[in-house]
């Protein structure tokens, strides 16, 4: 053992992982400069005492990061705090509005790419808002479950989840004492979950450089979705199921007759059109490294048209098909709606960007409680994102500022560390997935 951590690569790691007692004095200096910039969004001097509360629990190491716990870390009373999360009037698109201007300060880059993602936390019981049996991908499965649909910015300094919103399903926009119960807006409507992303990008994304969109099979088979992003002029590049039917445009047969058209060749499924393909198509593209997703990937493209839910036949899109280079090589195919002239590297690499909302779900789960929240309402889910949203961008901006390396400081401080830090002032697919269409309200 002592040999192997006498390692060169095992005393860098080492020196990585310390937390000396300056640092935790820093993150703490920090986030107190950080605060100031998004309080003053807060109506009143006890919402801003409690925003403070909050975040600095979440950047602890609390083991669940719900208000009980944070308020009884801070020495505070759990009712104040458990209102000003479920039922506190203040503007939650305020506050995440400053946060998309901060991302665009410090990360702004007009190759980005903007990532749509939907993202499942299992809940027991009914009461919650929104709360259903549905596919659940952190599961793998369908279950009982909320779930929300998210906008992230992926860019070549690093990433950040920019907006959400909490996913209503159907049976639950239709029944009024489910909404009653839950306090949903009266202006919230079932929407499907591809047409929120489209109200994501369209609200939260324009404002930011950006190159791509992304987004798994969910928004790719969406035909309209497509065309919708086309009228907007955004460049996409979207995963579709493996049985979605393409016709190549390559393959044109002689007419039938002297004088006649060509003939157009059958729809098949992408899977088996990929399938026959032969082996000297495919060209191998390394990707940037991340703790998510492969490292090296091989693809070919060929020019298809496709059918919408109504089977016309849609306009000539770019079929990418990406396959891992693993021992158990994983499979997308993509359409995209990049000119020629963009090289496939490109497309590929803007694909494999979509990565990077793995990791900031993680990342949010396990060091800012993205999953913790025992709130019932509407309102109650949208400020418990904000905070998190905010929190989440604070660890990104402190890797920013430490040059990349972990600034999750509290795991080796101990709880309560940041906390104890001087308070701020008052005054301021790769495979089908089977679900089907979702939908929610807007």
């Amino acid at each position: 053992m002592s040999a192997i951590l006498e390692h060169p690569e095992a005393q860098a790691l080492l020196e990585q992982a310390t937390v000396t007692p300056e640092a935790v004095a820093r993150c703490g200096r920090d986030l107190t400069a950080f605060l100031q910039r998004y309080l003053p969004l807060f109506y009143r001097d006890e919402q801003r005492d409690h925003a403070a509360t909050i975040l600095r629990g979440k950047l602890t190491g609390l083991q669940r990061k719900t208000t009980e716990p944070i308020a009884s870390q801070a020495g505070q009373k759990r009712r104040p705090l458990q209102h000003f999360i479920g039922a506190g009037r203040w503007d939650d698109r305020a506050v995440r509005a400053e946060l998309r201007t901060h991302v665009r300060e410090e990360l702004a880059d007009p190759q980005a790419v903007l990532v749509l993602d939907n993202h499942g936390v299992p809940k027991k019981g009914e009461d919650s808002c929104g709360v259903a049996r549905q596919w659940c991908g952190r599961l793998g499965k369908v279950d009982n479950c909320q779930v929300g649909y998210f906008l992230a910015y992926a860019a070549a300094r690093g990433h950040a989840l920019l907006d959400g919103r909490l996913y209503l399903p159907p049976e639950r926009a239709a029944d009024p004492k489910h909404r009653a119960k839950t306090y949903v807006p009266a202006d919230v409507a079932f929407q499907e979950g591809w047409r929120i992303g489209l109200d994501l990008l369209r609200s939260s994304g324009r404002e930011m450089p950006h190159a791509w969109v992304t987004g798994d099979d969910e928004f790719g088979r969406a035909s309209e979705f497509r065309a919708l992003l086309r009228l907007d002029h955004e460049r996409y590049v979207l995963d579709v199921p493996s049985n979605t039917l393409v016709r190549d445009l390559s393959s044109r047969r002689p007419p039938s007759r002297p004088g006649g058209k060509e003939r157009l060749p059958p729809f098949e499924r992408v899977q088996a059109w990929a399938a026959r393909q032969p082996k000297g198509r495919w060209r191998k593209f390394p990707l940037s490294d991340g703790e998510k997703g492969p490292r090296a990937v091989r693809a070919l493209q060929q020019w298809v048209q496709t059918k919408d839910e109504g089977g016309l036949v849609g306009p000539r899109e770019r079929l990418v098909v990406i396959r891992s280079v693993e021992k158990r090589p994983r499979t997308w195919y993509t359409l995209s709606d990049a000119r020629k002239e963009v090289p496939l590297a490109q497309v590929v690499a803007a694909h494999g960007a979509r990565h990077a909302v793995e990791e900031l779900f993680e990342e949010g789960g396990q060091e800012v409680g993205l999953n913790h929240y025992e709130v019932r309402s509407w309102t109650g889910w949208e400020h418990h994102l904000t905070l998190s949203l905010l929190a989440l961008w604070f660890l990104q901006v402190e890797r920013l500022r430490l040059g990349g390396k972990n600034p999750t400081v509290h795991r080796g401080a101990g709880a309560g560390d940041l906390h104890g830090a001087a308070a701020p002032a008052p005054a301021d697919s790769a495979t089908d997935r089977g679900a089907g269409q979702r939908g929610s309200a807007a």
